[in-house]
């Protein structure tokens, strides 16, 4: 009996765990103002010193964006929703057919800093799936905020995402 309730626990855990993964959120405070901060994450000439190396576009709501990870052969579809300047960006992205939401949230705090949230939601429902998708949502989204806080503090392109698989140590 005792071996029953224990896998009905840990199925009852799993059930939770997989509620609590279809949205993925990380937070940094950046030591600059939120009009800047904000300029960072919309235009692509200041996102690509930190996250990708190329896109088709500044985000504008109702514009479908592509950003490139070059040095990977990767690219995402951008469809933006929602902006409200120096507050939020709704975008979709992904690929066709498994776009998730991806907002981000910019909250002035103290004497001229800002707090950025960005949230990840609407993984695909196999809970395999489901737990590989948030777990790469928050390690990437976390080194995303970690490049956007050097890059507009210090001016250093801390090359992050490069970084992360560099070719022929790792597989992608």
């Amino acid at each position: 009996m005792k071996h029953i309730a224990l896998l009905s626990e840990i199925n009852n855990m799993e059930k939770l765990l997989l509620t609590k993964t279809q949205t993925v959120k990380v937070d940094m405070l950046i030591r600059k103002p939120v009009e800047e901060v904000f300029e960072a994450f919309v235009n692509p000439d200041i996102t690509t010193k930190f996250w990708f190396t190329k896109s088709s576009g500044r985000l504008e709501v109702g514009k479908q964006i592509t950003w490139a990870w070059e040095m990977y052969n990767a690219t995402a579809l951008v469809d933006v929703k929602e902006i409200e300047i120096n507050k939020r960006i709704l975008v979709e992205w992904g690929d066709l057919g498994a776009m998730t939401k991806l907002e981000w949230i910019f909250t002035p705090y103290g004497d001229g800093f800002t707090y950025v949230s960005i949230t990840n939601s609407g993984f695909e429902e196999d809970k395999d799936a489901v737990l590989a998708q948030a777990i790469d949502s928050t390690g990437g989204f976390s080194i995303v905020l970690d490049g956007a806080k050097v890059w507009l503090e210090h001016s250093i392109n801390p090359n992050f995402i490069e970084d992360k698989f560099p070719k022929d140590l790792t597989e992608h």
